[in-house]
């Protein structure tokens, strides 16, 4: 898209966030957009398979989340609590004395989303940043994934369809995603992908002349713990289940568990290495990511301080492999473990007990930090110890599914994400697309119908 293509989009976006839209009218069109892209799905699925080498399975599942994520947001547009509406009576009684106070959240202007490859639905062109934007009031333009690009345009002839003009635009191309990002129209930026691409983002969005927001959702290990006591009463279930999660459509999750701690001794590596015999095969998403993934096994197999076990061998398809070392090994070289790899692969790292303490200290924050226990367990100094790096804190279970709800956070400090406070997945999304405004001793026209008296529109709101 040329810079002239590009100043359209901007002019009408802009045009389109200075025309007044209600919560209801952003709802019905999420849940018009649901249903196109369900009306659509068989032909969606089809071009998606192809372009991006997913199980049709997969991705008539992840069309079924992303319809979901729409209506989910339409459902948080509806209910209003989101706006964090505000009022403080006057007190002329208190020093200094205080006015009258109606403060409200209020679209920030228009968003550029920026897609990710391994969800070429849930986290592209109507995914839930677009959906969580447009729920917010906020017009959107979408820098579309090259590794589904017809995918990608197809999907926005969709929104075309059922959104007003200026309300939804694709651009495509790396120039153009640099020239979105640096635009004076686009007031918010979302990505989801690799941390080197979102920390180029980050810094142009930084640097402007009027820098704004940037909210990437970059790499991350998430790191698991395997207590001693959990490893002897479930080792094959544990092994089992590690191996199912990191293989999982290739190993191309955010959510991927990428560097495991079992006890020495207690047969869990045992049980995964046994497991990972049958474990599933896939393609990769693109050459590239397929040559990558290539390079990281050989630069393991390459180190005296690891093992590495491949799984089944398939034409075309990305090896799964676990590479084996122990606690000595990664706090003498923690950063050539720490690195995210995409693909099939995870590192189990053996310890002994008195290794934790380090173990923990050495860990980067991630979207997530998972703990296995035994039956009643007391895992509450170990989850003390993990909180402060972790978005999300699992027990007993695997962190590749990311589910949808009000509760949920799906962020984290760097290098997982630019803005740990925020979310990408979960109603507090919205929260990434508005900015604060007080009213102060203003008269009930001007005011929004969300902070006028009576609570006209009876949303969710603190008074005092």
């Amino acid at each position: 898209m040329g810079d002239a293509l590009l100043d359209a989009a901007t002019a009408a976006a802009s045009a389109a966030a200075l025309l007044p839209t209600t919560r209801e009218e952003r709802a019905t069109w999420l849940d018009r957009l649901a249903a196109a892209l369900e009306a659509d799905r068989t032909g969606l699925v089809a071009l998606a398979a192809e372009e991006t080498h997913l199980s049709a399975a997969r991705l008539d599942g992840e069309i079924t989340r992303t319809a979901a994520q729409l209506r989910f947001f339409a459902g948080v547009a509806r209910e209003g609590g989101y706006l964090e509406a505000t009022i403080d009576s006057p007190d002329p009684a208190l020093i200094p004395p205080r006015p009258d106070l109606r403060r409200i959240l209020r679209p920030i202007g228009p968003v550029a989303v920026y897609t990710a490859s391994n969800f070429p639905f849930a986290f592209s062109v109507l995914g839930n940043d677009t959906a969580s934007a447009l729920a917010a009031g906020c017009p959107v333009i979408v820098k579309a994934h090259p590794g589904h690009p017809r995918l990608s345009r197809r999907t926005a002839d969709l929104a075309v369809g059922v959104l007003p003009s200026g309300w939804f635009a694709l651009v495509e191309g790396m120039e153009a995603g640099v020239a979105l990002v640096q635009h004076p129209g686009v007031r918010a930026a979302g990505f989801t992908g690799s941390e080197r691409g979102g920390r180029a983002l980050f810094d142009l969005a930084v640097s402007r002349p009027d820098p704004i927001p940037f909210y990437g959702e970059l790499g991350s290990i998430n790191p698991v713990i395997v207590t001693r006591a959990a490893a002897r009463e479930r080792a094959a279930d544990i092994g089992a289940g590690l191996v199912g999660s990191f293989t999982r459509d290739a190993g191309q999750y955010c959510t991927k568990p990428g560097l495991v701690f079992v006890p020495s001794g207690e047969g869990v590596d045992d049980a995964v290495a046994a497991a990972l015999g049958s474990a599933p095969t896939s393609r990769q998403l693109t050459d590239g990511m397929s040559a990558a993934y290539a390079e990281a096994l050989e630069l393991f197999g390459a180190d005296d301080d690891a093992t590495v076990l491949l799984g089944p061998y398939q034409p075309g398809a990305s090896v799964p492999a676990v590479v084996l070392t122990d606690a000595a090994a990664f706090l003498a070289g923690s950063d050539r473990f720490l690195q995210e790899r995409f693909g099939p692969v995870t590192v189990v790292v053996s310890y002994r007990d008195d290794d934790l303490p380090a173990v923990l200290a050495a860990l980067q924050p991630s979207l997530t930090a998972t703990i296995h226990r035994a039956a009643g367990e007391d895992v509450t100094a170990l989850a003390a110890a993990l909180a402060p790096i972790a978005g999300r804190l699992l027990f007993d279970g695997w962190p590749t599914g990311v589910a949808i709800g009000w509760a949920q956070h799906h962020g984290g400090s760097w290098p997982a994400t630019t803005a740990s406070i925020h979310t990408s997945v979960g109603a507090t999304a919205i929260r990434r697309w508005l900015t604060p405004i007080a009213y102060q001793d203003a008269p009930q026209d001007v005011l929004p119908l969300e902070l006028r008296d009576g609570n006209p529109l009876a949303v969710p709101r603190r008074e005092s």
